[in-house]
């Protein structure tokens, strides 16, 4: 059974950093694509990064790089996202997904391509 959980959200200050969390089962991370995503209150889903899972190349969306970080544990089987110089603007419900790769390399920023879901951790951030 495919399972996401992800965890690390919380009330931070403008300025501050967090490290979500995303523990994963029932697939390794070398077989799927994560994406981490977020859906800021009235929003859709915003993609913010991407691990490919052939050679864990990594890629961010624009609004997000240089701020935030992607990485992943093969052995631990999760993938975290260091978010530093947190602005109110990133208060949101973030999430990460799991994505079969359609092909060597594969790589998206686009919530319906991903399968799989984790529950979301709330990251609010003001003063």
């Amino acid at each position: 059974q495919v399972q996401l959980v992800e965890s690390g959200g919380g009330l931070v200050q403008p300025g501050g950093s967090l490290r979500l969390s995303c523990a994963v089962s029932g697939f390794t991370l070398d077989s799927h694509t994560i994406g981490w995503f977020r859906q800021a209150p009235g929003k859709g889903h915003e993609g913010l990064s991407c691990i490919r899972s052939s050679d864990g190349i990594i890629s961010y969306a624009d609004s997000v790089k240089g701020r935030f970080t992607a990485s992943r544990d093969n052995a631990k089987n999760t993938v975290y996202l260091q978010m530093n110089n947190l602005k109110p603007e990133d208060t949101a419900v973030y999430y990460c997904a799991a994505a079969i790769p359609l092909y060597d390399g594969y790589e998206s920023l686009v919530p319906y391509e991903y399968e799989y879901w984790g529950q979301g951790t709330m990251v609010t951030v003001s003063s």
